[in-house]
């Protein structure tokens, strides 16, 4: 079945059997549901599921069926799916009117909006690669990935297009510009609301969309300095889809009384991880719409818990999740007892490591979740999911990332690229159709670097597996922090503060953070009679970096840094032992 049929449907199904193992092996085998073979991929052999959608145009098409079912709420705007899909059409049409064609980008530069979803269709099933900037990016950062991705068509809100609108005359590829809320032309722009005045023609116009061809570009940060454009296709959307229904019937098989308790509400997701990150977008956001479930959006703006708690309650929220700080905040709010939460039934999270003491808060707050209780594994280069832990089987593998999800083939390698003994640390490589097999967009360099020759791609990740296939993270290749799920690079950060007049030398590295995971400090080695102090220094990366990469500590130094004889700082001693423990949040959307 694949996404062939209706999820939906499928999920209603819940198999009677002993273990996850023997449900997958049902679901996976010949004649199931879910049956894997293995076909050619750009001539290398991957495991596919062999009934499958060959483009999410028909994840529309399939929709439709949902009429007047509501698809996504925020605040007072509601969007049934026939309304939704409709804005979708009209946009297409809309779009390809102006010469817009198949395999032109499309960027989304926006806070979590309706729009931005009814964008993110619009552009799927017209064959228009979408491109979703971070919407936490300052203007250089804009324009950089506006230019590498030769954006044709550029569509921002308000807050954004004051960001990048000086920077708009100098991309040369860029055609259109829309804004929402905006009312009138304003030379450089035209309203938002301009893509929806046609009328809505009844039918997806008729393009042509194959499973290989390019669904995004997400850009991910880079050792460089520069962020990458990693390429997400069709199939790599519709695989990562099909692994999560097929792991989530498996799992539901297992005597789950969530799923019973599910069955009297709606399924109803409140998403509070922004939609250009790849958790956001394609395993919370599509994955609701496969699902035919009900998707719940926050105002734009600062986290609130307060105001997640009153939605969860108002909407009758069953799913949630997100990175732990998200969590954390919630679970930990002294007005926690206020709201009436009893609806949700699953919970999950990803994007970096959760405490022991997170999980036996949240299993306090809300019970109903032990037995769905999920944390995953995987990249914006994996299109999301490529190990999940969930359930029975978090309980019983609380430090795991869980097992590789269906067609995903995973390997622990030393540095000659030889599999390690089980419980051996080494690399993690990963295989399969969700997996960026077109590589890196404009990037043939660090593709080759990132994918092998027999599609292999190298995580960067250190880990290890044990004798049930179950991965553990140990650290990471990348010299990377996870800041509230945000990849932050130190090298990205370093070079902005060697363009200050007073830096000497400097480091970057990630310190233990309560709420946020980690978070950012730097140390800096300053010229000889410098009177710039930590202020200055934060002033200058903030004016440089996005909020979130700003370092929250500065510790200044007269002293050189510490380094090994190759020449190479020594960023363990650099670390310190500081924790900070404020809840503030400064990814304001």
């Amino acid at each position: 079945m694949g996404l062939r049929h209706s999820t939906a449907n499928a999920l209603e199904g819940v198999l009677v059997v002993t273990s996850r193992e023997d449900a997958l092996a049902e679901l996976t085998g010949p004649g199931g549901a879910f049956e894997i073979v293995t076909e050619p991929v750009f001539g290398r052999p991957l495991q596919v599921y062999a009934s499958r959608m060959r483009s999410l145009r028909e994840l529309v098409a399939q929709a439709d069926a949902k009429g007047d079912d509501e698809f996504l709420v925020q605040g007072d705007r509601r969007l049934t799916y026939a309304q939704h899909n409709a804005l979708v059409r009209r946009a297409a049409v809309t779009l390809l009117a102006r010469g817009v064609e198949p395999g032109d980008r499309v960027a989304l530069l926006c806070a979590n909006t309706i729009d931005w979803v009814v964008m993110f269709w619009a552009c799927s099933s017209m064959g228009a690669v979408c491109v979703p900037l971070n919407a936490w990016w300052k203007a250089d950062e804009l324009e950089f990935g506006l230019r590498d991705s030769g954006t044709k068509v550029l569509f921002c809100d308000e807050k954004r297009w004051v960001i990048v609108r000086d920077v708009i005359d100098r991309l040369t590829d860029l055609e259109l510009v829309f804004v929402t809320g905006l009312e009138a032309p304003d030379g450089r722009a035209e309203p938002g609301a301009a893509l929806f005045e046609t009328e809505d023609p009844g039918r997806l116009p008729d393009v042509e969309v194959d499973e290989d061809d390019l669904l995004a570009i997400l850009y991910t940060s880079g050792t460089t300095g520069r962020p990458k454009g990693a390429t997400v296709t069709h199939r790599q959307a519709i695989a990562n889809l099909a692994n999560i229904f097929c792991v989530g019937i498996a799992t539901a098989g297992r005597g789950s009384s969530a799923a019973e308790k599910t069955r009297s509400l709606r399924p109803t997701t409140l998403l509070v991880v922004p939609l250009f990150h790849v958790t956001g977008c394609l395993s919370t956001m599509t994955l609701n719409y496969a699902q035919g479930a009900k998707l719940v959006l926050m105002p734009p703006g600062r986290f609130d818990p307060d105001l997640a708690m009153a939605t969860i309650e108002r909407e009758r929220v069953t799913s949630f999740g997100g990175v732990p700080t998200i969590m954390w905040r919630i679970v930990e709010s002294p007005n926690f007892e206020q709201y009436d939460l009893s609806s949700v039934v699953r919970a999950s999270y990803g994007g970096a490591p959760a405490a022991p003491e997170l999980v036996a808060r949240i299993h306090e707050r809300f019970p109903a979740v032990r037995s769905t209780l999920t944390t995953a594994y995987g990249l914006t280069e994996t299109a999301s999911v490529a190990t999940s832990n969930s359930g029975e089987d978090y309980r019983t593998h609380p430090g795991s990332v869980g097992r590789a999800v269906p067609t995903v083939e995973l390997r622990v390698v030393d540095s000659e690229g030889t599999d390690v003994a089980t419980g051996e640390t080494g690399e993690i490589w990963m295989r399969g159709p969700t997996i960026m097999i077109r590589g890196y967009w404009n990037r043939p360099d660090a593709t080759t670097e990132a994918i092998t020759a027999d599609g292999w791609f190298r995580s960067g990740d250190i880990g290890r597996l044990d004798a049930d296939g179950y991965l553990s993270l140990v650290d990471r290749v990348k010299d990377m922090i996870i800041r509230a799920g945000e990849n932050v690079y130190c090298v990205e950060i370093e070079l902005v503060l060697f363009e200050h007049p007073d830096v000497v030398d400097a480091a970057v590295v990630g310190v233990a953070h309560k709420v946020l995971g980690e978070e950012v400090k730097a140390v800096v080695q300053m010229r000889a009679g410098s009177m710039v102090g930590g202020d200055e220094i934060r002033a200058w990366c903030s004016a440089r970096l996005a909020n979130f990469k700003v370092p929250q500590y500065v510790e200044l130094r007269d002293e050189p840094l510490p380094r090994n004889p190759a020449g190479k700082i020594l960023k363990n001693q650099l670390r310190g032992g500081e924790t900070a423990f404020s809840a503030s949040d400064d990814a304001v959307l």
